[in-house]
């Protein structure tokens, strides 16, 4: 009957051949802008990650790594520390986009955020598939501080939410760069130690006695390339802490609770949970605390040095 109808009325037959040509032109479109976003290849064959990722040589997955690191100094330090072989580097300016508060269009609107997801290479959201993930481990490298402890609670926030596969898999990383070098002459050498925490600090400057000098790293591009590699780069000396999720409906709430747009959840959440000084406690009790300095509990990270990772 549909094939007579649209014998009797070719008029109506061409407009659906034409509307269904359109539909199938737009679907192959937006199939195309899927894979641009998911690899940043443009039709001419150039990528948007040109300058910006320094990849790896190795097309081994399983052992490559990608380093997202904070800063372009630092980014610059860690490229010429790097196995060229097996590990690439992606800078990062700025603090990324809490992905918590941002719909999936402003997210890929972020060029921070989208440069990862193309580095990655697996797609984003319910179109991610880990199989076809460029990298066996994803490692984030930010200044052991305040500012550094946001970025990797962004940047797990954003994992968490988007590629969360990667977390279950256990395939997100964070480094663990030290905050102080110590040094001191020794029999006409010099010897040195890093210390991650105060408390180490104190034990190897009590052991060493008063000849020593002390460096305390502000930030990671203050680190030579070498000292790096030494300590938060190589596989065979590093500490990497593997993020994972034990509870999903606890890692759920905790996320949300801590990212999320309302502050007065957040606010109970911290002063229920962290210890402060007197005056941390009133500047907390005014602060909306948009910036979490912890990573999200709910993502319980596994300490393991790289031998065992």
């Amino acid at each position: 009957h549909f094939a007579a109808f649209l014998e009797e009325n070719p008029k109506v037959a061409k407009r659906l051949l034409e509307n269904s040509a359109r539909a199938a032109k737009a679907r192959n479109a937006a199939r195309k802008a899927r894979a641009a976003v998911r690899t940043g290849k443009t039709s001419r064959g150039h990528t948007s990650l040109d300058g910006k990722l320094t990849r790896c040589s190795s097309k081994k997955v399983e052992e490559n790594e990608l380093f997202i690191v904070e800063g372009d100094s630092a980014g610059g330090s860690a490229k010429q520390a790097r196995d060229r072989k097996h590990q690439a580097i992606l800078p990062l300016r700025g603090k990324p986009l809490n992905t918590e508060k941002a719909t999936l269009a402003k997210v890929l609107a972020n060029k921070e955020i989208l440069a990862i997801v193309q580095s990655v290479g697996a797609g984003i959201a319910g179109e991610f598939n880990l199989d076809d993930s460029n990298y066996g481990r994803i490692v984030i490298l930010a200044d052991a501080d305040d500012d550094g402890a946001h970025i990797k609670c962004l940047l797990l926030t954003f994992f968490y939410r988007f590629m969360r596969p990667l977390l279950t898999a256990g395939r997100v990383y964070v480094a663990q760069p030290p905050l102080f070098k110590i040094s001191r002459k020794s029999k006409k050498k010099i010897e040195s130690r890093y210390a991650w925490t105060p408390e180490e600090l104190s034990k190897i400057s009590a052991k060493w006695g008063k000849t020593t000098t002390i460096q305390r790293f502000k930030g990671l591009g203050e680190m030579n390339p070498d000292q790096l590699w030494d300590t938060t780069m190589n596989p065979a000396t590093r500490t990497l802490v593997r993020v994972t999720i034990e509870d999903a409906t606890s890692a759920e709430k905790q996320v949300t609770v801590l990212m999320g747009s309302r502050s007065e959840p957040r606010k109970h959440w911290i002063t229920a949970n962290v210890r402060f000084g007197e005056d941390e406690v009133a500047e907390a009790e005014t602060d909306e605390a948009d910036a979490v300095e912890e990573d999200p509990p709910s993502e319980t990270s596994e300490p393991t040095t790289e031998a065992t990772a």
